[in-house]
């Protein structure tokens, strides 16, 4: 039964694969050139701040996810710290955010289809697309983690492959005179900080890597140490992808559409444009397999806590969450199919701090309330990094525009009163 137990359990190299996978997506395929066009060759500097602001973060989580075993992640943490209201109100924006992101990704990949195969550019053509693709990885999902597992891995081994090839062949067509200047004469405080907002896009969703714990094995000892190999692996890549972008495309990098295809073209040929636009394709392919993964998980964590009906926690004898994924996949499935897209990247960053922010702050909490638990993991220094962490996270979201702060928060106040009724509805259970 044990034996059982474990073998549908992810293990360390598959939980990495499953981060790499959530993280490494359409963003760093359109994203070089819109750095590049804000600060110049600054850019390499943006992303290196990005990828510092994101592992003190994921310092935060690593920490985090050593205490615990339960799904959840961000959510499970907050509840801790600060108790089940705010908790449900992290856990809450994190379902929903999820689900309009596997919603965007899932409209991403038709477009992106129809982009290469023009038979397929036609909104019936669309629609069947991505409800072949919800529907698809919903069923995998009731198949159980096993067939996740199996599918996740291919998929991101299939979407490095490319950036791989584009990061080696690349270096050779470096063109040193391309990073001068080094310091870009469009670097203010003001350029710096959008650029830094923008590309943090492409570092979102390591978050996701703790929300499903219990499909794990051993969570408390493999988390801590996969969440730091996920953000380390994917800053690699993306500071070296940057680095061939500008070093091949100079100054026509602000002005490509599709920067890596550009560069990629620019010293393969045609040759190089089908290997990256087939990584583009298996890139938001995998993206929206994580997500299908992930995505239900978040809505059991809240099920355990009688904060979501008690059926969406019911699980089928494979250990697959059965409710959880479909009603995740029926809820998804008409937000892609509506359309409306063009903004989510921005609202998505924002939203995400709700999650990041009481998670560092839960590290000052926890060294106080768990100073006796035993950690896997410590962050070093004292608190100096989660404070860190929440200064820079807080002079980020400065630069968001009045309106993304608006849409990417709102979720906070829609959650309210779905709170106060599941607490109503429990009350009268325990009576």
């Amino acid at each position: 039964m044990n034996y059982m137990k474990t073998k549908n359990k992810m293990e360390l190299l598959s939980i990495i694969l499953l981060g790499v996978n959530a993280i490494i997506g359409s963003g760093i395929f359109l994203l070089p050139n819109k750095a590049y066009s804000l600060v110049g060759t600054s850019s390499l500097f943006v992303f290196l701040f990005d990828a510092v602001l994101v592992i003190t973060i994921v310092l935060c989580f690593a920490e985090a996810a050593g205490l615990f075993k339960e799904n959840g992640g961000p959510y499970v943490y907050t509840k801790e710290a600060f108790g089940d209201f705010v908790g449900f109100e992290v856990g809450f924006i994190k379902w929903i955010i999820s689900m309009i992101a596997w919603a965007t990704m899932a409209n991403g990949f038709a477009t992106a289809l129809g982009q290469i195969f023009p038979a397929l550019n036609h909104r019936p053509a669309q629609v069947a697309v991505m409800t072949v693709i919800i529907v698809g990885l919903s069923v995998i999902n009731l198949l159980g983690v096993k067939w996740s597992k199996v599918v996740n891995n291919f998929a991101t081994i299939g979407k490095l492959i490319p950036l791989i090839i584009f990061i080696i062949a690349g270096v050779f067509f470096i063109k040193g005179g391309n990073f001068h200047p080094v310091v870009s004469p469009k670097l203010s405080s003001t350029s710096f900080g959008a650029a830094a907002l923008l590309i943090f896009y492409a570092f979102t969703g390591f978050e996701s890597i703790a929300v499903a714990a219990e499909d794990m094995d051993n969570p408390q000892k493999k988390l801590p140490r996969a969440i730091l190999l996920v953000m380390t692996i994917v800053s690699i890549f993306y500071i070296l992808i940057q680095v061939v972008s500008i070093g091949v495309l100079g100054s026509h990098l602000a002005a490509a559409t599709t920067p890596v295809q550009a560069a990629m073209t620019e010293f393969m040929g045609n040759g190089g444009l089908i290997i990256v636009a087939a990584g583009e394709l298996i890139s938001i392919g995998g993206i929206n397999i994580a997500s299908s993964f992930i995505t239900p998980r978040s809505a059991v964590a809240l099920a355990d806590d009688g904060l979501l009906p008690q059926f969406m926690k019911k699980r089928a004898q494979n250990n697959a969450p059965v409710w959880a994924i479909i009603i995740t996949g029926l809820i998804t499935l008409p937000i892609a199919l509506s359309g409306s897209f063009t903004t989510l990247a921005a609202i998505s960053v924002v939203s995400r701090f709700a999650q990041y922010l009481p998670t560092c702050l839960s590290i000052l909490i926890f060294r106080k309330t768990k100073k006796d638990v035993d950690r896997p993991f410590k962050i070093p220094f004292g608190p100096i990094i989660p404070i860190i962490a929440i200064l820079v996270s807080l002079w980020l979201l400065s630069k968001a525009t009045l309106q993304n702060l608006i849409w990417g928060f709102g979720g906070l106040i829609i959650a309210v009163p779905f709170y106060f009724i599941m607490r109503k509805l429990n009350a009268k259970k325990t009576r």
